[in-house]
């Protein structure tokens, strides 16, 4: 019997250890995202920082038991064996749940998610023993379950959610009216009062929220912050304003980033501080509480099904070596986890001040809530008067700088401060006021509030952003909901299938673990791969001719082999490579549009006289665009032909096709070596092949033509065979158009030009 809660233990200590990781990489975006989008210092800066926050925060974090101690469930009510059922069931949904959640890239509460499986599971176990025992109803739940404190953890969420969002814009906006989008122009004392008004929320917050347990900090101390707030507040800010100017005046240095990086530790270290017992709160709860049966046992012989655990309601102390354990693997997941780099880039996207790739697409409700806000603006415009609108437009005038794309921050400075300033400012009070509040709630929503103030969300934008906010919100409900049901599921299989049911339950979310990593790997491996095609950037005719080549280059062998392929898959009738097929060229065409939905800013980044490398561009994305639709139908035509089981093509019929394979592929590769190495004189030989490629595919035609009229039988064969061949003489016109365009526009005597950026390097 011992051995099973000491297996228990184990168990608990691995999932630990691997609700870190995976609570890490979810939580990262918490005080990642501001420093990240608005690119103030270097990424390894903002690592470096965030480290040492979380390292701090880990040391001086209380080590106690938060879930347990706030009641989320009565444990006087619990045995032991019903315990370690309730936590080894919160641990496994726990894991799986945010590991789901940070392979989706979406941010979620680990608060919220711990706090509802301790619900889901002690409301299952209570349920079991409420029917065992015919002297009980479901109205005795209430003796098992701390309602009151559930619904006040819910109404805390809703309402967090709510002004998190508000405050955040409101701030941002008279922010934006005082600095403008040129704060760097404006007099130093504006930088400075912001400075001494943000570092002293920052502060503030690290003390109150942060460090507010920390053994170091005198009890004299902790009395005059709970007594004196705003006293220790007004102080805070003249100080901090004093130092702010002295250090423009005679450091010259840059405000704005300090207060980013000294923000970004900030709430590191109130993640580190708080957070961690959300991860390791309840493995170290489990074995406190079998530390305490054990003690019972060898004294008294008492069995785990009749030791009460009245002593888990008190405080659970945590070993100092495990915290910094604790820290250790926390700081290790931050820097190599990909997964925290996805959650980051959802919440920076969401606020981005540019247009980029938008990850959600627009639903009824995203598009009425825009709708509603564009009418609500324009009746606000209609009060105001036009002196003030005319004031506050300029000071959201952005000014044109012109960077490489992957050089461009996703927001500003000012922004960046604000939204570590505000959420700040916001977990302060809620800390201070004992209410329940998630990090990821608030710094989430206060980045939305903001980008919304700062007018990130403009027409072009608005509909897929907000869709982007309501699909993560939604899913920070989802998480309530799941994870209160998923722990309630394990407890009750737990509870009846004893050791059984934990080994199974173990190995199912190691599996299920396992197979998430080697998705997520295999995802990014092909989102990194070296075909990926990439935006022009030059501004002359000559830059793009010599940029695109790469493009042409990738396009054509990834054409090469989408068509092999479809012809391969319909010749051995092979439905899993067709299948795969058609996701290699949904790929394509979806990289291709991507390109085209940049033209915009490539025109904008063009010289003046440059028009003609503007042309040159949008004809090329058209060819290639052209090649892609004949691939992609082509590609599809074969799948759907095998995936309906109709009749397969005949050997003629094959052996022609492959013939025609093999000259494309000829075709292809020779095209593909030119433009791979720039040898653009190489174009005019391919061009000669031109007339050569088109009579056999007439030839083909004419083949099946003959064989309809005599011999063939299959109408769908006949159609499919026909829809290939026109499709390869449309994909070849496409692919000739694209060479005659550059053979006609290439110049070898000319040097291609640079950005502007490239050029002051």
């Amino acid at each position: 019997m011992e051995n099973l809660y000491i297996y228990m233990l184990a168990a608990l200590a691995f999932l630990a250890v691997a609700d870190l990781v995976v609570g890490v990489s979810n939580d990262a975006v918490n005080f990642l995202n501001s420093a990240i989008g608005s690119k103030a210092v270097s990424f390894k800066t903002i690592m470096i920082v965030a480290s040492i926050g979380v390292a701090v925060g880990a040391m001086t974090s209380s080590g106690m038991m938060e879930v347990a101690r706030k009641g989320i469930f009565n444990p006087g009510e619990f045995m032991f064996n019903e315990i370690m059922v309730i936590f080894m069931a919160v641990m496994l949904t726990d894991i799986l749940l945010l590991d789901f959640f940070n392979t989706m890239g979406l941010p979620t509460s680990t608060t919220v998610s711990i706090v509802f499986e301790l619900l889901g599971a002690s409301v299952a176990v209570a349920l079991i023993k409420i029917y065992s025992d015919s002297s009980k109803s479901i109205i005795d739940l209430s003796n098992y379950i701390n309602n009151e404190k559930a619904i006040e953890i819910i109404l805390g969420i809703l309402l967090s959610v709510v002004v998190a969002f508000t405050i955040g814009a409101i701030i941002q906006y008279v922010s934006r009216l005082l600095l403008s989008f040129k704060f760097e122009e404006k007099p130093d004392w504006y930088s400075a009062i912001f400075s001494g008004f943000a570092i002293t929320s920052i502060m503030y917050f690290i003390i109150v929220k942060g460090l507010k347990n920390a053994a170091f900090i005198p009890p004299s101390a902790q009395a005059f912050l709970s007594t004196n707030p705003f006293t220790f507040i007004g102080i805070s800010f003249l100080v901090f304003t004093v130092l702010s100017i002295l250090a423009i005046k005679l450091f010259n240095a840059r405000i704005y980033t300090l207060i980013i990086i000294i923000g970004t530790f900030a709430l590191a270290v109130a993640f580190a501080g708080n957070d961690l017992v959300n991860f390791i709160g309840v493995p170290i709860a489990g074995y406190d509480s079998f530390q305490k049966w054990h003690e019972a046992f060898l004294t008294s012989g008492i069995l785990p099904s009749q030791f009460r655990m009245d002593g888990l309601a008190g405080k659970v102390p945590t070993n100092s070596y495990l915290l910094l354990i604790a820290g250790l693997i926390m700081v290790l997941t931050l820097w190599f986890s990909s997964k925290a780099k996805a959650v980051v880039k959802t919440s920076v996207d969401l606020s981005r001040q540019d247009e980029v790739k938008e990850r959600f697409e627009p639903n009824y409700l995203s598009r009425n809530i825009v709708r509603l806000t564009i009418g609500f603006n324009e009746s606000i415009n209609r009060i105001l008067p036009n002196s003030y609108k005319s004031w506050s437009e300029k000071r959201f005038i952005k000014p044109k700088v012109v960077v490489k794309e992957q050089d461009k921050p996703a927001f500003d400075l000012v922004r960046a401060a604000v939204n570590l300033m505000v959420a700040s400012v916001l977990i302060s009070i809620a800390t201070s006021m004992k209410l329940p509040l998630s990090t990821t709630y608030v710094t989430f929503m206060v980045a939305m509030g903001t980008s919304l103030a700062d007018r990130a969300w403009g027409s072009e934008s608005a509909v897929y952003r907000v869709a982007g906010v309501l699909n993560v919100i939604g899913g920070w409900f989802f998480t309530a909901f799941s994870a209160f049901v998923a722990a309630a599921v394990m407890a009750f299989i737990l509870y009846h299938g004893g050791g059984y049911a934990l080994s199974g339950l173990l190995v199912l979310a190691v599996v299920l673990l396992v197979r998430s990593y080697i998705a997520h790997r295999k995802s990014s491996k092909i989102m990194r791969e070296e075909d990926q095609l990439e935006k022009a950037e030059s501004s002359s005719t000559q830059g793009v001719i010599h940029e695109s080549a790469s493009n042409i280059a990738n396009v054509i062998k990834r054409g090469n082999r989408i068509y092999t392929s479809a012809i391969n898959g319909l010749a051995v009738q092979d439905l899993k490579l067709l299948k795969k097929n058609r996701r290699q060229i949904d790929k394509l065409s979806t990289e291709i549009d991507d390109l085209k939905d940049n033209i915009f800013y490539f025109i904008r980044n063009l010289d003046e006289p440059s028009v003609a490398a503007s042309n040159f561009y949008i004809n090329i994305l058209g060819h290639l665009q052209d090649m892609t639709q004949s691939l992609d139908y082509i590609s599809k035509a074969s799948h759907k032909h095998i995936n309906n089981n109709h009749k397969k093509l005949k050997f003629s019929q094959v052996k022609e096709l492959k013939d025609l394979d093999s000259k494309l592929e000829t075709l292809f590769t020779t095209t593909q070596t030119a433009f791979e190495s720039r040898s653009f004189e190489q174009i005019g030989a391919v061009l000669e092949t031109k007339t050569e490629m088109f009579n056999l595919v007439k030839d083909k035609i004419q083949k099946q033509v003959e064989r309809t009229r005599s011999e063939e039988s299959s109408p769908k064969n006949t159609t499919l065979y026909f829809s290939l061949l026109l499709e390869t003489k449309d994909l070849l016109t496409a692919m000739m158009n694209l060479l005659e365009e550059y053979y006609q526009s290439h110049d070898s005597s000319v040097e291609p030009a640079k950005l502007i950026s490239d050029q002051e390097e």
